[in-house]
């Protein structure tokens, strides 16, 4: 603008200054909140792993992956509260850059304001000393006028004054003048001054926009790297994981079940009729196998024999029950 008391470029200037610091400030506020989140879903986690049970009756092989499970879930837990860390650190480096950049241009700008007013000043001073020297040239025209109009009418006595008051008025004028002038030529300094460190002061705050903008992508630039780091972290975990359920083999989980909780190869006997009216001798108690096939692994099983009776593979005994081996 032409206008030499205006400050709206400059204001312009600290407005986006002012801006970006909040922006700064904004991402800060950001990474906390992130930070908080991951602190509190790592906790979460932490203690889903700790304390509660998950699939904790398993055996053998399975259990291993189980417990493998586990533990890559708590060292994930671990490594977002680790990343909680490593984000409030980061947060801590913004808050740090942002004040320096304030302090920075706080300095700058006390340069400015006393520049801006000492042109204010000056520019008041000047506009005083023109006004005045107007004032002047007018009480001299005035005067002047008053000579011409009294060259005629007036006495001796009265000319005389005329002309004393218009020597005084040249005077006041050529006075004023040089005052004016001398106004003039401090606000150029004054001005030249204030131009010179408007510049200085556009260099330095071009200088930390620079900065500003580089250092506030370079945080959002690492701030992705780390969370993408988190999650390589995570799927390395899971694929340990993965591997553990590699490893695990139902038919080696069923053979250990089989050979922890086994109760013998014979199985129970079959329950025979007993005629109340002719007991057999030496009859086995019900249930317990006896003679030389009770040691065989055999399923003895008693079915009716009404729905089978034509079925080859079954033989009737007292046409009520058939005996089959299997």
């Amino acid at each position: 603008t032409s206008d030499i008391l205006s400050t709206t470029g400059y204001d312009s200037i600290i407005q986006h200054l002012n801006n970006g610091r909040k922006n700064c400030k904004e991402f800060e506020d950001f990474l906390k909140e992130r930070a908080s989140i991951e602190e509190r879903y790592g906790k979460d986690l932490l203690s889903l792993a700790r304390k509660k049970p998950c699939g904790q009756s398993e055996t053998n092989t399975l259990k291993r992956a189980l417990e493998a499970f586990k533990q890559q879930v708590d060292n994930e837990a671990q490594s977002h509260i680790h990343l909680a860390q490593t984000l409030r650190e980061e947060a801590r480096k913004m808050e740090e850059f942002r004040e320096k950049q304030k302090l920075l241009q706080k300095k700058t700008e006390l340069i400015m304001d006393a520049a801006h007013k000492q042109k204010s000043l000056q520019f008041k001073k000047t506009m005083d000393a023109k006004k005045n020297y107007e004032q002047k040239c007018r009480d001299k025209d005035e005067a002047e006028q008053a000579v011409h109009r009294s060259a005629n009418v007036a006495n001796p006595k009265q000319q005389e004054k005329l002309f004393v008051k218009l020597a005084t008025s040249k005077t006041a004028v050529e006075d004023s003048d040089k005052v004016y002038m001398l106004h003039v030529n401090t606000l150029d300094k004054v001005r030249n001054e204030w131009q010179s460190e408007h510049i200085k002061a556009c260099e330095v705050f071009e200088t930390q926009e620079c900065e500003r903008i580089n250092f506030f992508r370079n945080a959002l630039w690492l701030h992705m790297n780390q969370l993408s780091q988190q999650c390589v972290t995570s799927d390395e975990m899971y694929e340990k994981v993965r591997k553990s359920l590699e490893m695990c083999s139902i038919e080696k989980d069923i053979e250990y079940f089989v050979n922890h909780r086994r109760t013998g190869q014979t199985p129970p006997a079959p329950i025979m009729y007993e005629n109340f009216y002719c007991p057999q001798k030496n009859a086995a108690p019900p249930g317990k196998a006896t003679g030389p096939n009770s040691a065989r692994n055999v399923n003895l099983v008693l079915l009716s024999v009404l729905p089978f009776a034509d079925d080859p593979d079954y033989s009737l005994l007292d046409n009520n029950y058939s005996l089959i081996y299997q």
